[in-house]
């Protein structure tokens, strides 16, 4: 028996755990306002809101339920537009978006009304900026978007009263949420102590569920399936001497927020709102983009040029393998069936190490990458000591360019030098013309973005130069 809390109802159900929760929710429970849109988790209709308690406190994310298994809200609490309602009013984010006319045909509205609700039950500065963050995934083709931002305005001026109160305690005394919101701690306690295991370890392992279910939602539903978003022991960033540590199921949200990458990476938050959207963020996991094996997966382009280590496991043993041994074809892997990833660690970047990650794609957010590339380089004064850069969607791989990288290790830092490795490059790299792009635009996107890096870590460098 799955059981959850949706709205203000407890849930139990043993329907398959791998079907949709947007099925779930409008299909047996009967909830049309979560809508079904592109099924791709790209256009936000169907955002709902999941909460857990940490450490006795609760924590909401935005979710696309089109991508989300049932399976992945055991013991969560569940809400859709229709568990925000108050019983004679609109909400107050109901009624921003009504003042602001920030709807017209209506169909994405919940969707909006849900993300910005879960914006008001974050813990983020209520900024305007951070408050059209969360909207990042969500479509609207009607408004043109300003009176959705003049709606999101008026939020964050009702949010600038908080003063320290808990978010959900906030919310249901502005008229943001209705009263039950307060309950639902002790609920969810209450049920995490009849929570049962479901995992069955023979089962095909799932994450966040955000590439495959877009690949495989049928085949998926009546699949035996072994759950790992949420396992504690895949779970986590640490930090060990100079190693960083991290669990297979960490999300892309958590890689964004941890003190300890920040530390280390000033700009990682500009890096990774480049992928996906709040929504997806919050879903995917670090394995599941590694898993995927997609020539032009962002974190392992990413991870790569960190020369990253994973830790594989089929339940009894473990061995660890360096991520640029994981690819071994288009959609191939260094991996037997009954094996999983359950870790990856990094030796964490000196003060003399610069990194930076570029991607191009039609979209500026929401949207697969045509090229994308990282690069991690260490200086000696103005001698390159050490260079790694990773560059995807230009073979059928994440390529590591260590031909390029052998050529510039152990020179001095000039313009020349990255004008002829900009060309070394291009024999390193075989890409396809295809839906984004053809061979020679992408060929110029990676010469390009490859100096990008060098602009963007290397300001005193003659730019003329460089893109003549």
């Amino acid at each position: 028996m799955l059981r959850f809390i949706l709205n203000n109802d407890d849930i139990g159900t043993s329907l398959p755990p791998g079907m949709l929760l947007l099925d779930f929710i409008r299909y047996h429970q009967h909830l049309p306002g979560t809508k079904t849109g592109c099924n791709e988790g790209d256009c936000g209709a169907c955002t709902i809101l999941a909460g857990e308690l940490q450490e006795g406190t609760m924590h909401y994310r935005s979710f696309t339920s089109c991508l989300t298994p049932l399976g992945n809200v055991r013991g969560k609490h569940v809400v859709t537009i229709e568990g925000i309602n108050l019983p004679h009013s609109l909400t107050a984010v109901q009624y921003a978006m009504q003042e602001c006319a920030a709807t017209q045909c209506g169909f994405c509205s919940p969707g909006f009304v849900m993300s910005l609700t879960g914006f008001c039950l974050s813990h983020k500065a209520p900024t305007l900026s951070n408050a059209i963050a969360a909207i990042d995934g969500n479509i609207c083709r009607c408004t043109g978007y300003k009176s959705i931002e003049r709606a999101a305005a008026r939020i964050t001026q009702i949010l600038e009263a908080r003063n320290g109160t808990t978010p959900a305690q906030f919310a249901a005394g502005a008229q943001i949420l209705p009263d039950y919101f307060v309950e639902i701690p002790a609920r969810l306690a209450a049920l995490h102590s009849s929570l049962e295991s479901a995992n069955d370890v023979a089962a095909q392992p799932i994450g966040g569920g955000t590439d495959l279910y877009v690949q495989q939602h049928d085949a998926l539903k009546l699949k035996a399936l072994r759950f790992l978003y949420d396992q504690p022991a895949l779970k986590g960033i640490r930090q060990e001497n100079n190693k960083c540590i991290m669990g297979a199921a960490t999300t892309v949200t958590e890689l964004m927020t941890s003190p300890i990458l920040q530390a280390y990476f000033p700009y990682l938050s500009k890096y990774l709102k480049k992928i996906s959207s709040t929504q997806i963020r919050n879903m995917a996991t670090l394995a599941g983009n590694f898993v995927n094996a997609s020539p032009i997966g962002d974190l392992s382009i990413f991870f790569l040029a960190l020369d990253a280590t994973l830790i594989l496991s089929d339940g009894q043993k473990e061995r660890e393998l360096p991520l640029r041994n994981f690819f071994k074809g288009y959609k191939l892997l260094n991996k037997s069936p009954g094996e999983y990833i359950r870790g990856l660690w990094f030796n964490l970047p000196s003060q003399h190490t610069l990194f930076n990650f570029e991607k191009v794609s039609k979209r500026t957010h929401l949207d697969i990458a045509s090229v994308n590339t990282a690069i991690s380089i260490t200086m000696h004064y103005d001698m390159i000591d050490e260079i790694r850069i990773a560059a995807g969607g230009v073979g059928p791989v994440p390529l590591l360019l260590k031909e390029t990288a052998r050529f510039m290790r152990g020179k001095l830092m000039t313009e020349s030098l990255i004008r002829e490795a900009s060309f070394l490059l291009q024999t390193e790299v075989s890409p396809i013309s295809d839906a984004r792009g053809t061979e020679d635009y992408k060929r110029l996107l990676l010469a390009q973005l490859f100096k990008a890096h060098f602009i963007t870590l290397f300001p005193q460098l003659e730019t003329a130069i460089l893109i003549r």
